[in-house]
């Protein structure tokens, strides 16, 4: 009797320990997904790199004041509008930028609420908002066509980049080191402690790429540490056609366009190059 009733005091200080962590983890949620860095902390002089970026000021529909910079290419063929990741801001990206010029792209790159020189605080819906805000203000650059308008999201980027592609029309969708949803990702982190249920952030990609028929580019490294590799084969088995998977051999979560190297540009490339000769006319609907 006294085994058993050490047993049951043990399960009920794990059960105690669980809805504390459960608790802390939904008060610091934001700080857990978000890490934005502010202005001025990062790379603020894209003229250094031969960049032309133009600073583009913009509002979200909640009235929250954000900043992205366009850099135009002459001769673009198409325009990247790019969602980045959970971390740092936009001036993180320069090298990246200047390393897919070659491939004639213009690139617009935007802050969410609370990183860089955009104001507010970054949340779920903040930065569905934000996204949106984005997408409506490429459309209204110089050069920039719907016909000609991909959708690239890194990570959280990505989570962002299928939710403005559920709702808006673009040329294609690619996506890199994304994961599924919060809650996938929770398991991963804590696979003996289930605390989906305590995220209210619900990130959910998985739910939503079965409804885009957009052509879909998925890129994910094999040695990613962030966001498993299982969970970015897993979004791209659970996407409608057309599709395709690249595996980016030997890259982390953070390196990809490094480790990448030409075949990395020439998945891109090619990808880029042949949903463009398709009509979006003629895409499945």
């Amino acid at each position: 009797m006294k085994a058993l009733m050490t047993i049951f005091q043990s399960i009920g200080v794990m059960a105690l320990l669980v809805l504390l962590y459960a608790v802390l983890l939904v008060g610091c949620e934001k700080k857990i997904i978000f890490h934005p860095a502010k202005f001025p902390e990062g790379y603020w002089n894209p003229v250094s790199l031969g960049l032309k970026a133009k600073d583009i000021s913009f509002q979200s529909e909640d009235g929250v004041n954000l900043h992205g910079w366009f850099v135009p290419t002459s001769g673009a063929r198409a325009t990247l509008l790019w969602f980045h990741g959970n971390a740092g801001n936009l001036s993180h990206r320069l090298d990246n930028i200047q390393r897919l010029l070659p491939l004639k792209l213009n690139i617009f790159i935007f802050d969410y609420r609370g990183y860089g020189k955009s104001e507010g605080e970054p949340d779920e819906q903040g930065i569905y908002k934000d996204s949106q805000a984005a997408y409506n203000k490429v459309l209204e650059l110089k050069g920039v066509s719907v016909d000609s308008l991909f959708l690239f999201g890194r990570s959280l980027g990505g989570i962002c980049a299928v939710e403005t592609a559920l709702n808006n029309s673009a040329r294609a969708l690619i996506l890199e080191s994304v994961f599924t949803s919060a809650s996938d990702m929770s398991r991963k982190i804590m696979p003996l402690i289930p605390l989906g249920w305590a995220i209210r952030s619900k990130l959910d990609a998985i739910n939503k790429v079965p409804e885009l028929k957009l052509p879909k580019l998925f890129l994910h490294g094999d040695r990613d540490e962030i966001v498993p590799f299982d969970l970015g084969r897993k979004l791209y088995e659970a996407a409608a056609d057309p599709k395709n998977f690249h595996i980016i051999r030997g890259a982390g979560h953070n390196d990809t366009y490094i480790m990448g190297g030409r075949d990395y540009y020439n998945s891109l490339d090619e990808f880029i190059t042949e949903t463009l000769k398709i009509p979006m006319t003629l895409q499945k609907i």
